[in-house]
């Protein structure tokens, strides 16, 4: 009971930014049991020429996401960046100010959601007779996200004040009765609209859960009239934080857009359940870095750079290990999972398997240094690198997709290219705010980056030439999953001896040990 005590203890900012973690983990390995359960439910319930248009959909109305001016990112990096101050009149102000953009931006956001979700229809090239189910569920979506932009300033001022972990238990409890109201929706055959219904209901569940909750934990949480000086500050980093959301939905949402419209809504199907793995498994990656960043926040706000330096690098160690290892085993494993979920049919193949691999661990370094230049409250050469990015991916994958007719191949190619302009320049955004010599940043890439590429290679070369093998040895779920953690304890073991350093080794180590110490443990291992 006491080792049990220990691990769930918050008397260190290691202890709460691995408390943030492994709620993050809980919450996303949540919704990964949901998604896998309802995914398949979903195919066979709406059919694959729906399943693809509710993708293209979230990531269609997703583009006008920055129209809400999303001010909570500005009060969660805020908040973040003053954890150490007890003035809580002016973090009410700071809720306040939030609050007056939210009403602000409103009508704006109900303006261009209604245009969106009127012309759709004609965008996606639907026929008739889906009209106006296409523009209920984008309609639908609009009003998730005007919630969701509402009901997210608890969440994020928990966040904000690094006790993001106070939310640990509850949260997946929410995750899962959002999966059953979307089951509840197919089993009844309320088809696309009712699953976007449901969604809508979750969404308001999770906002009143957490409203409970902040109040709990942060008593001065409420909102007061901001001052004309604190409504500019909130409006200026909202304005940039609303570029910077509208670069993050490009870089997410674009890829299935393109496809769509450039190659056909059932190629969306294929691609979405062939990148599903990839992109939920490395997805963890992103959400534990978000879980810790408001720790770093405050170090950052401090002014101890040289600490903050520090623990950036242990960052990128610990994104690199766990993307090489999870990445290595989906290129040998992910055609036999399909085939089990969802029939093999649906797999695009090794190289776009590989490509999609990549192009999800390139964008988690790229949302880890994105967070961390966040931090320091300078954004905007950030979001004008990426709104540089996304033109020419974009770009890229339309004329691959659209002229070359290289599909999926063409699409993350073109994807991962633009995005190279943000895989070097957000490092010497960082570089320059924290005293980083970008050489130095540079020497500690070569070894991890041909360890990556080995692996990967041998990845392709074992999912191209032995698949059948492959998936006459794991016919079943047991034998898959048992086949695919002995791989992946085998990746791990391979990357963490042959591309860290034995600095970085006893780093990662000296790290474990300061999560799993007892209260009582000697303040160096905090």
């Amino acid at each position: 009971m006491k080792f049990i005590a220990g691990l769930l203890s918050d008397k260190s900012l290691t202890r709460k930014a691995y408390l943030n973690a492994l709620t993050v983990v809980l919450e996303y390995a949540a919704s990964l049991v949901v998604g896998f359960i309802i995914t398949p439910l979903m195919v066979a319930g709406l059919g694959s020429y729906l399943f693809g248009m509710w993708q293209i959909l979230n990531r269609l109305i997703g583009y006008i996401n920055p129209v809400s001016g999303r001010p909570g990112f500005a009060l969660k990096a805020t908040l973040s960046n003053q954890q150490g101050s007890t003035d809580y009149d002016q973090k009410r102000r700071y809720v306040g100010s939030t609050l007056a953009i939210w009403a602000l931006f409103l009508p704006i956001l109900i303006g261009i959601g209604g245009s969106v979700s009127w012309f759709a229809p004609f965008w996606v090239h639907a026929p008739s007779t889906y009209v106006w189910t296409i523009r209920a569920v984008a309609g639908l979506l609009v009003l998730n996200m005007i919630v969701s932009t509402l009901s997210s300033i608890p969440q994020v001022t928990l966040q904000g004040e690094n006790l993001g972990y106070k939310r640990m238990g509850m949260s997946v409890v929410l995750v899962l009765a959002g999966g059953s109201l979307t089951w509840l929706a197919l089993y009844l055959k309320l088809g696309i609209v009712g699953v976007a219904a449901a969604v809508v209901t979750s969404t308001l569940m999770t906002g009143l859960f957490y409203l409970w909750i902040v109040r709990t934990y942060a008593p001065w949480f409420g909102a007061a009239k901001p001052s004309l000086a604190d409504a500019r500050q909130m409006l200026g980093l909202s304005w940039w934080f609303m570029g910077w959301n509208l670069v993050t939905t490009l870089l997410l949402a674009s890829d299935v857009v393109v496809l769509g419209l450039l190659n056909s809504v059932e190629s969306v199907t294929n691609y979405s359940l062939t990148k599903y793995v990839p992109e939920m498994l490395i997805g963890v990656i992103v959400i534990v870095i978000f879980g810790i960043m408001p720790g770093l926040g405050g170090i950052i706000g401090a002014g101890n750079f040289e600490k903050a330096v520090h623990l950036r690098e242990e960052i990128n160690s610990f994104i690199w290990l766990v993307a090489t290892t999870l990445g290595a085993s989906i290129l040998i494993w992910n055609r036999t999972f399909i085939g089990l979920w969802v029939g093999t049919g649906h797999y695009s193949g090794s190289l776009p398997n590989l490509l999609i691999v990549a192009a999800a661990m390139q964008l988690a370094l790229i949302r880890s240094d994105g967070n961390i230049i966040d931090l320091t409250l300078r954004l905007s050469r950030k979001v004008l690198l990426g709104f540089l990015s996304v033109a020419i991916s974009i770009a890229a994958a339309g004329i691959l997709v659209g002229y070359f007719r290289m599909s999926v191949v063409g699409l993350c190619l073109g994807i991962m290219a633009g995005r190279v302009i943000l895989s070097i320049g957000y490092p010497i955004l960082i570089g320059r705010s924290l005293g980083i010599p970008w050489r130095s940043q540079l020497s500690l890439m070569y070894r991890p980056m041909l360890v990556t590429a080995l692996l990967f290679a041998a990845g392709v070369g074992v999912d191209a030439f032995f698949s059948s093998a492959i998936e006459s040895w794991a016919d079943g779920w047991l034998s898959f999953l048992l086949s695919a953690g002995v791989t992946g304890i085998l990746m791990l073991a391979i990357s963490f001896f042959g591309g860290l350093s034995t600095l970085q080794r006893k780093s990662m180590l000296r790290r474990m040990q300061a999560v799993l110490a007892t209260p009582d443990a000697p303040a160096r291992l905090k």
